[in-house]
């Protein structure tokens, strides 16, 4: 039995610091390159990339809501079937908390953060264009992507929580078209 443990615990110290170097270059490199595009580009197209991240987080936290409330047995019939996506969606259950994790977590964190940074580029873009006072516009601008977040995210877990099994098998065809290494 304490055997069991430690290597459980091995395992999860193992997914930590996976996790942490993850989100550490995810958001690295998303970063530089969201600052470099943004600095570039026209403001009404850069506020488009900012709502297209804001969009990205809130699908990354539907499904990683769905894939805690998908039902195993269904995808077990698909599977029986030979239904394409239901093994895939079957080892995305099995790992769930990973899979939230990352989609929660990992993807929903770092466009927050992405979209808030490009939400300040935005914002000193326009106070210097219109001459009006950049930490007012500052503060303003972080309020409406924190509230459209915010509300997407909560909508979102609605539709993902009454929706899951659709949700997750969706993605799962996705993963099986795309061909995903299977564990």
């Amino acid at each position: 039995m304490a055997k069991r443990k430690k290597k459980k615990k091995k395992k999860l110290d193992k997914w930590i610091y996976h996790i942490f170097i993850i989100t550490f270059l995810l958001s690295l490199f998303l970063g530089i390159i969201t600052n470099t595009i943004i600095n570039n580009l026209p403001i009404l197209l850069a506020i488009i990339i900012l709502i297209i991240i804001i969009l990205i987080g809130i699908i990354f936290d539907i499904i990683g809501t769905a894939i805690v409330s998908a039902d195993i047995s269904v995808f077990n019939a698909k599977a029986s079937r030979k239904k394409k996506g239901a093994k895939a969606a079957i080892l995305l259950i099995k790992n769930a908390d990973k899979v939230a994790s990352v989609c929660n977590d990992v993807v929903g964190d770092v466009c927050g953060i992405i979209s808030g940074a490009i939400g300040i580029l935005i914002a000193f873009r326009l106070g210097a264009i219109i001459k009006i006072n950049i930490p007012l516009i500052t503060l303003l601008l972080g309020a409406i992507i924190a509230a459209l977040t915010v509300i997407g995210k909560a909508l979102g877990k609605k539709i993902a929580l009454k929706n899951s099994n659709d949700i997750i098998y969706r993605v799962a065809v996705i993963i099986h078209y795309i061909g995903v290494p299977k564990k």
